[in-house]
């Protein structure tokens, strides 16, 4: 896989000023969790708040966030989302951890992340679990499936008429799709390219393969997000900016980017 061109430093984000009026980051890992994070659900939402964003989407591989996105949407005012990871820690496929999280308010249902390896995907659970994120609009995410079980689960999600679907990160290594995957993968779904993947401690991808994915697919259906919280990586809101200003030096331009932070995550998350 090719390396970065040029080394993506935590200061870079001081250069760049890009307004996120109205974009919505739809993949921030936050506290409390298993693993050290940078900071809080109220933390996050203030930030992004400031900055006047739309929202955030906040994501745990251990345990659901649907109520602890109610609670920092109340302390802040400010429109937070969360929902279910279906990896072992809530019982894998668990058709009733799903209905739990969309009676709360859960958003978002990410297929098995951390646990995928070691879960055997029983496609009768899968039909079920998508027939509950239909009845209650929630957004199918892919999480760590590889494409072939990414097409299969495209394939049952648009026979039901679900359109709310994501791929998560699918140049990253735990991913791994091929550009020409990604084109036949974006007929039907938003592919979610996510800074993180750049960074030192993680892929190192150079962010010419994410600049290829968007003008080979087109931004109408990408999403740009930080997946950021690690202790290690920038707070999410300068993540995003430092993923603007590098996508912008690679030669997408702005209209482009207020496509895919902007308009399509914020008609993902709208009701």
């Amino acid at each position: 896989m090719m390396k970065l061109k040029k080394e993506i430093t935590h200061n870079e984000f001081a250069e760049t000023n890009y307004p996120l009026d109205g974009f919505t980051d739809t993949h921030i890992h936050t506290s409390p969790d298993v693993k050290p994070r940078l900071l809080t659900d109220i933390e996050a939402a203030m930030d992004a708040k400031k900055e006047r964003m739309n929202a955030i989407v906040i994501k745990s591989h251990n345990e659901p966030t649907s109520d602890r996105a109610i609670i920092a949407s109340d302390v802040t005012d400010f429109s937070v989302y969360g929902g279910v990871v279906l990896n072992s820690s809530i019982g894998g496929l668990n058709v009733a951890a799903v209905k739990s999280s969309a009676l709360i308010g859960g958003k978002f249902v990410w297929f098995p992340t951390i646990s995928y390896s070691s879960i055997k995907i029983n496609w009768s659970h899968v039909e079920d679990i998508l027939h509950v994120a239909k009845e209650n609009h929630m957004v199918i995410a892919t999480g760590h499936l590889k494409s072939d079980d990414i097409f299969t689960l495209l394939d049952m999600a648009k026979s039901l008429g679900i359109w709310r679907i994501i791929v998560n990160h699918p140049l990253t290594k735990v991913v791994g799709a091929s550009l020409d995957e990604q084109v036949e993968m974006s007929a039907y779904v938003y592919l979610e390219h996510c800074f993180v993947g750049c960074m030192k401690k993680h892929d190192e991808l150079d962010p010419g393969l994410i600049k290829d994915s968007i003008k080979k697919v087109g931004a109408k259906r990408c999403l740009m997000a930080t997946d950021f919280g690690q202790i290690h990586n920038p707070h999410p809101v300068n993540g995003m900016k430092m993923f603007i200003d590098t996508m912008v030096h690679e030669g997408i331009s702005i209209d482009e980017i207020y496509l895919m932070c902007k308009d399509n995550p914020n008609k993902l998350v709208n009701p």
